[in-house]
C-alpha cells in the first residue's frame, strides 16, 4: 500500500480531513494511516479500532496527532460503544468495505452523530454494473473476502449511506492509482445526518 499512498491516498486523506472539526470518531482507525491528517479544529478524537494488534500500533501514533485529546479503544462499526448524538464528525476511510453488516453499522454512525453531522468516507468500491471491470470484482468477490478479512470489492457504499437515511454533501469518484485494477474505483465525499 505505500505505493499507493504515495500515488493519492496521503493527498486525499488530507483533503478530506481537512473538513473534521470537533468531537470527532473514526471507525475502524487501522494502524493510524488518518492520524497526522487531523487539523487541531479536532477539539477530541476517538479512534476505534476491533483488531487488537492494529490498535497496538495505532497507540504508539497517537503522540503524532494535533487534535487537542485524542482516544484509543476497541470497538466494531456494528456496536459503538459511545452515546446517542455525541459527535461532529465520524469518519470512515477504507473500513466501511469490510463491514460484516453494512446496514447496522451505517445505523449505529447515524446514532452516534448529532443531527447535521457530518460523515467522511473515502471507500473502494464496485466498478459501474455491466462493465468489465465489475464482472472481475463478482467474479473474484468470494475468494478475495476471505482471504482479505471480509473486503467487498463490489460493494456499493454510496448507495448504502443514501440508504440510510444519510444526504450527500459531494462525493468525488476517482481511481485509485497504483492500485491493483478490481479496487481502483473509489469514492471519497460528505454526507450528512438529515
Amino acid at each position: 500500500m505505500a505505493n499507493v499512498e504515495d500515488a493519492c491516498l496521503r493527498e486525499w486523506r488530507m483533503d478530506l480531513l481537512e473538513n473534521a472539526a470537533g468531537r470527532v470518531l473514526e471507525i475502524g482507525a487501522g494502524t493510524g494511516a488518518n492520524i497526522e491528517c487531523y487539523t487541531p479544529a479536532v477539539s477530541e478524537l476517538v479512534l476505534t479500532e476491533p483488531d487488537v494488534h492494529m490498535r497496538g500500533r495505532l497507540r504508539k501514533k497517537v503522540s503524532r496527532c494535533k487534535a487537542e485529546k485524542t482516544m484509543v479503544t476497541e470497538g466494531s462499526v456494528e456496536l459503538i460503544n459511545q452515546d446517542d448524538a455525541s459527535f461532529d464528525c465520524v469518519v470512515g476511510t477504507l473500513v466501511l468495505c469490510s463491514v460484516r453488516d453494512l446496514e447496522g453499522g451505517l445505523k449505529e454512525i447515524k446514532r452516534v452523530l448529532k443531527p447535521g453531522g457530518r460523515l467522511l468516507f473515502m471507500e473502494h468500491v464496485a466498478a459501474p454494473r455491466g462493465s468489465r471491470r465489475r464482472r472481475w470484482q463478482n467474479w473474484i468477490n468470494p475468494v478475495w473476502r476471505r482471504v482479505n478479512s471480509n473486503c467487498h470489492l463490489n460493494r456499493e457504499t454510496e448507495q448504502a449511506v443514501v440508504a440510510a437515511g444519510f444526504s450527500i454533501h459531494w462525493v468525488r469518484r476517482e481511481s485509485m492509482r497504483k492500485a491493483m485494477p478490481i479496487v481502483r474505483p473509489t469514492i471519497r465525499g460528505i454526507a450528512h445526518n438529515v
